[in-house]
């Protein structure tokens, strides 16, 4: 009983862990929950499954909280998505997940990392700026209703 009661008011720190094909459905539920097309089970599935797809989740007990994905080509990477619970935002989770899978790219042999994002999503925006990346380019009208999609890019040392 206890346990129970302390469940339900203790928000726990998320674990991080490499995602996996098991992973899809959670994470295009939680994919679909933050975007305004989500992506399908059998599409995460497709990605989970390529051997040149990196992906971590954080994971509350078994319950999904974030993630990460990203895909690399030889000396070269882009984050496809990242994607954290609306009650888990602002709390540096996004941060934690990025820097992990920096990290892994780096060991990977990544050089480079690009990834766009919604110029209108400030939270998004300041969280890639504050890891290093920078505009590199811009594509107007790109989102719906959105103020076009930005091009960044970090270098990795």
């Amino acid at each position: 009983m206890m346990e129970i009661v302390r469940r339900m008011f203790t928000r726990g720190e998320p674990a991080l862990s490499d995602a996996g094909a098991r992973d899809a459905q959670a994470l295009a539920a939680l994919h679909a929950a933050s975007f305004h097309r989500g992506w399908s089970d059998g599409e995460f599935e497709r990605l989970l499954i390529d051997r040149n797809v990196v992906a971590h989740r954080a994971t509350v007990g078994s319950r999904l909280v974030g993630f990460i994905v990203s895909r690399l080509a030889l000396d070269e990477a882009e984050i496809l998505s990242i994607a954290v619970a609306s009650a888990r935002r602002g709390g540096g989770l996004g941060r934690r997940l990025l820097d992990l899978n920096l990290r892994r790219l780096a060991g990977l042999g990544a050089r480079t990392v690009f990834l766009e994002v919604d110029a209108g999503n400030v939270p998004a925006c300041k969280l890639y700026r504050r890891a290093g990346f920078r505009e590199v380019g811009r594509r107007e009208g790109y989102y719906p209703a959105g103020q076009g999609a930005l091009i960044l890019r970090r270098d990795l040392n």
